[in-house]
């Protein structure tokens, strides 16, 4: 099991003492330091030649860092135009409303078709987010697409990037870590600005599962929907910092209960090499449909999700009463309900669309931020606890806070 672990900054006050500490380790061929300034832990790296020449280079970075802080300035999110209701599943497969909401809080979902695109639905989220943050696309520096159901091999990012006509052309990829994937978007944006100088970072969570989706096996069709929802995520100085601590994991034992494997085209196995090589030239291949074992999905996240948010916010100092709002990936309304109860927050301060969007993999939480800031629920200021889980496995949360 691997995991990450992050302290950003906490604008709020504590009742903690000021205190001024340093602890040093190696990572890779450098070093770390850490050194916290008036409850705030910075992070910094750099090749040690010499004992003295290190030290000031650190304390070169510390000062710099000590001033940077990241804050999320705009959301939007866009999704496709056909709908496909509880009602609708049961003419395909045997099921029916009442047997989908009971057990998973789904009544409709989204469904890519026609002339829709995932590079579009995406580009029209970051089109709503830049506007809803008053920020140019010739100002953005970095553009984060995560998603696993890219439009191409290679990454859907740089298309959205030409589509938005970005004329500096800012650096743009793929993220993949499926329904955790906008959370590892986000931290990525942080340490980007807060280490790489970045002023704009554009974060998408993006997914069209309904194209990887057994629609003859009632256990998984029911769950998906596609979409896509974007924040943009920007530096101000450190008394304005919005993202205070994140906590990330990821299990590859638990793989096996959530996947779309790679597979072999059987059809072509006929086609050989003449004798020459054997099993060359290689078979072609595809993605299977989502396999899923749903009992052991479930168990995995009411478990993980609580105590990853729990480590987040005493990373960042605070405890479930100081939230406003608890953000989860929108995979199962019993999940969130499990989750919110085992946090002791009340139904009132949850955010959930699940209802109308179905399980939209890493565009969920973007989704349901942007609905939630557009219908005034979610206002500048609020605290945000915020978590991602799936495929892979992988799990991760942040403690933000809004505008």
């Amino acid at each position: 099991m691997a995991s990450s672990y992050g302290f950003f900054s906490l604008s709020l006050p504590s009742n903690r003492k000021n205190t001024v500490f340093q602890s040093t380790g190696l990572v890779g061929s450098g070093s770390y330091s850490f050194v916290k300034f008036s409850n705030r832990v910075f992070c910094s790296s750099t090749e040690r030649t010499d004992k003295h020449a290190a030290v000031s280079f650190d304390e070169l970075r510390v000062s710099r860092l000590a001033s940077k802080g990241c804050k999320l300035v705009g959301c939007g999110s866009s999704v496709p135009k056909l709908q496909i209701s509880n009602d609708d599943l049961s003419k395909m497969v045997e099921t029916s409303d009442e047997w989908i909401s009971d057990r998973t809080g789904i009544r409709k979902r989204r469904i890519l078709s026609g002339e829709d695109t995932l590079v579009g639905l995406a580009t029209e989220a970051a089109r709503n987010a830049l506007e809803m943050g008053n920020v140019d696309p010739n100002d953005i520096d970095l553009i984060l697409m995560c998603t696993s159901t890219p439009e191409d091999l290679f990454g859907s990012a740089p298309q959205i990037q030409k589509a938005l006509g970005c004329s500096r052309n800012p650096l743009a990829y793929d993220i993949t870590a499926a329904c955790s994937g906008f959370m590892l978007g986000l931290v990525s944006a942080a340490c980007h600005v807060r280490g790489g100088g970045f002023k704009n970072v554009l974060v998408i969570g993006a997914d069209a599962l309904s194209r990887f989706v057994d629609w003859t096996d009632r256990g998984t069709c029911i769950l998906f929907g596609d979409a896509a929802g974007a924040v943009v995520v920007q530096a101000c100085d450190s008394e304005d910092d919005g993202l205070f601590a994140f906590d990330m994991h990821s299990d590859g034992e638990g793989g096996r209960h959530l996947n779309a494997s790679l597979r072999h085209d059987e059809t072509d196995a006929a086609v050989g090499s003449n004798g020459a090589v054997n099993g060359f030239p290689p078979r072609p291949t595809s993605y299977s449909h989502i396999n899923m074992n749903g009992q052991e999905v479930y168990k995995f996240a009411v478990r993980c999700v609580p105590q990853s948010i729990d480590a987040a916010l005493q990373k960042a100092g605070l405890s479930g009463s100081d939230i406003d709002w608890l953000l989860l990936h929108q995979a199962n309304q019993k999940i969130i309900d499990s989750a919110a109860s085992r946090l002791k927050v009340p139904s009132d301060r949850v955010l959930s669309n699940l209802a109308n969007y179905g399980n939209t993999s890493a565009a969920s939480i973007p989704l349901a931020l942007d609905e939630a800031v557009r219908s005034g629920k979610v206002k500048p200021g609020h605290i945000i606890a915020a978590s991602g889980f799936g495929a892979g496995l992988t799990w991760g949360s942040a403690i933000l806070r809004w505008g």
